[in-house]
């Protein structure tokens, strides 16, 4: 692979313009790629799906050769892809390591999926083997953001290859490098066939394209809730199996007996980690009466001490947001925030792409950076008295992504965890965590649960059949 040269890693002949790789950081052009158009999207999901079927009868230990060499190979290739990471989603280096840590885990993981028990034995009332067995479910559509764009890529693309099926993938434009042609370069070297994985960067045409094709009965997306939602209706007209990880504005509780540093600590990574671009970030701040203007003034310590600017060239903490469209919504989310009094704390202002930390101190429920999801660095702290109050005001919104509650009761935290509707909790941590071996996903506004990780990936990325056999064909009364 050869470092700003992505057209060495773009081998497919596509027909959908050229686009321009810009650094968010500098605004420089970092190279150029290929976008794919519709007419992309039809014939790789032809060629997928003739090269699907040998792949599927292809002994598991060869699959499983693939997926081990090409966790291998991010680790190999770690110095190039971290740089494109950095300097084309604006990671911070200590984000992009552990992108490239997880990428490698997700391969090593889906690997032992290929081995894994693929149905059992069931009773039957007749005269007959009767059991089920988990089949490849054919060509699989993976939609995949900018924000985390490696991770949120692999942990599609590794499990589904692993199971047999071919991959459709479509990285964000804005991290088609680093979220999809890095992918596929990677599966190359690796020794996956041809056909199995095509990357398909473009925009919503293209995913409305990926989703509308006949010949892909699974999509796995990963996006916003409103995008999440046209993909849905979409792939429903069709009765398409779609997997939806979507937004969140996720909650930290703060209890009253809380160590007050300790919670900083979560309090800090979970709002300003990747400059909030993150759907588990911390969206709301809950913290206890009693502790709360302690809370708020060293939490806007804490927000003012952080370093912002150039990753790649700087050390520093938060790197720049994705875009000028994402800037500007989130300076409109916190202006409109303070115009109906809310306090601001620290931050509000950015130079360019960059955002400072921002900490928004008496908020209530009609505070738009309290009650929508920023995607920022943005941290609105809210107070409560009870535990049923906390209780409630976590609960409320649209989402469940993720929780985190900070307390020396464990078992109270757990309790009260029960009590609000998220496919995540963490206890004395903040909201943002990731391992390959742990099942990831939301509720309601924030997807249809835990469709990412360990045995969730079997039923994601494979239709269980059952099957019957008879030693003579059965007598019928007619």
């Amino acid at each position: 692979m050869a470092l700003l040269d992505p057209k060495a890693w773009q081998p497919t002949q596509l027909f959908g313009g050229e686009r321009e790789i810009v650094e968010p950081a500098t605004g420089e052009s970092l190279g150029a790629l290929t976008l794919a158009a519709g007419e992309d999207v039809e014939a790789a999901a032809r060629a997928a799906a003739r090269a699907q079927n040998a792949w599927a009868r292809t002994p598991h230990v060869v699959r499983a050769a693939v997926l081990r060499r090409a966790g291998d190979l991010f680790a190999e290739h770690a110095d190039e892809l971290r740089a494109w990471l950095v300097r084309e989603s604006g990671s911070v280096p200590g984000k992009a390591d552990f992108e490239l840590h997880v990428a490698a885990q997700e391969c090593y993981e889906a690997a032992a999926l290929a081995s894994r028990p693929l149905g059992e034995v069931l009773s039957s009332e007749q005269p007959r083997l009767s059991y089920t067995r988990r089949v490849p479910v054919g060509v699989t559509g993976v939609i995949a953001p900018f924000n985390a764009p490696l991770i949120l890529s692999i942990r599609s693309v590794a499990p589904a290859l692993a199971l047999g099926n071919a991959v459709l993938l479509k990285p964000d434009p804005r991290t088609a490098v680093c979220g999809g042609l890095a992918l596929g370069a990677v599966f190359a070297e690796a020794g996956l066939p041809e056909h199995l994985l095509h990357i398909l960067p473009g925009g919503p045409e293209t995913g409305q394209a990926l989703v509308a094709d006949p010949r892909v009965p699974v999509i796995s997306f990963t996006g916003s809730t409103a995008a999440g939602r046209r993909v849905a209706e979409a792939a429903g007209r069709q009765l398409k199996r779609v997997h939806l990880e979507l937004g969140g504005n996720s909650a930290l509780i703060v209890l009253a007996d809380a160590d007050l540093e300790g919670a900083l600590a979560q309090a800090t990574w979970g709002s300003f980690f990747h400059q909030g671009q993150i759907c588990m970030t911390t969206g709301r701040h809950l913290v206890h009466d009693s502790l709360y203007d302690e809370y708020v003034e060293r939490l806007a310590a804490r927000a003012d001490a952080l370093a912002v600017g150039d990753p790649y060239r700087e050390q520093v903490h938060l790197g720049p947001v994705i875009d000028h469209t994402q800037l500007a919504k989130i300076q409109r989310l916190v202006e409109s925030s303070t115009a109906r009094g809310a306090r601001l704390a620290a931050g509000g202002t950015h130079r360019d792409l960059f955002h400072r930390p921002t900490v928004l101190a008496d908020v209530d429920d009609d505070t738009p950076a309290y009650a929508e999801e920023v995607f920022g660095p943005v941290a609105p702290v809210r107070s409560f008295a009870t535990l049923d109050e906390a209780a409630a005001l976590a609960a409320d919104g649209p989402y469940g992504l993720s929780l985190g509650i900070v307390t020396r009761d464990t078992a109270l935290g757990l309790e009260l965890a029960d009590r609000i509707p998220t496919g995540i909790v963490h206890i004395n941590d903040q909201t943002v965590n990731d391992e390959a071996v742990a099942p990831f996903g939301g509720v309601a506004a924030s997807g249809t649960g835990a469709r990412f990780g360990g045995s969730a990936n079997l039923d994601a990325f494979t239709e269980l059949r059952w099957t019957t056999v008879r030693r003579e064909p059965a007598d019928h009364p007619f």
